[in-house]
């Protein structure tokens, strides 16, 4: 089994070849911390860390062709709970790396984390759709249209495509 630094490495190596894929998915474990966060959380997020860093060598020059996306099925609570660490919650947070990327800032609305901002009194409130920031990415990397995108995300017609994430 590898780590995620060795298996970026390896996909990265694959992506970079001129006939070889142009998307990768990983799924990373590690980050349901309930119970000692901050133990438990530098382990994944260096490991994170070392991926992208890994998969970027292994592009080499392709890496300014890149889009990656980090994203979460679920978000955290904004409080601790009793056990040291965060349960489930509703708004989370998603980064965009890569040389293709219009970066160097901050794409949200932050709601904030007093009692009275919270969402159900437990969560921070979300502000937007983790699927307008993938459609945004798939639709500026592929020239992905509607109909594609709806079909890869169906029932979110009503979600637009984020714009000016990647370079043009």
């Amino acid at each position: 089994r590898y780590g995620f630094p060795e298996l970026a490495a390896r996909v990265g190596t694959l992506l970079a070849a001129a006939q070889g894929p142009r998307i990768a998915a990983f799924q990373l474990e590690g980050w349901d911390t309930h119970v000692n966060q901050m133990q438990l959380l530098p382990g994944p997020l260096g490991g994170l860390d070392r991926g992208v860093a890994a998969l970027k060598a292994a592009l080499g020059v392709a890496w300014a062709k890149t889009a990656v996306l980090v994203i979460t099925e679920f978000g955290r609570t904004a409080r601790i709970n009793g056990t040291r660490g965060t349960d489930h919650g509703t708004a989370t947070v998603a980064f965009l790396a890569g040389g293709a990327v219009q970066g160097g800032r901050v794409k949200a609305t932050w709601p904030g984390l007093k009692d009275r901002q919270l969402f159900q009194n437990r969560d921070l409130a979300p502000t937007a759709d983790l699927r307008a920031l993938a459609k945004g990415v798939l639709a500026a990397q592929f020239g992905l249209g509607p109909a594609a995108l709806g079909r890869i995300f169906p029932e979110s017609a009503a979600v637009a495509p984020m714009g000016g994430l990647l370079r043009a």
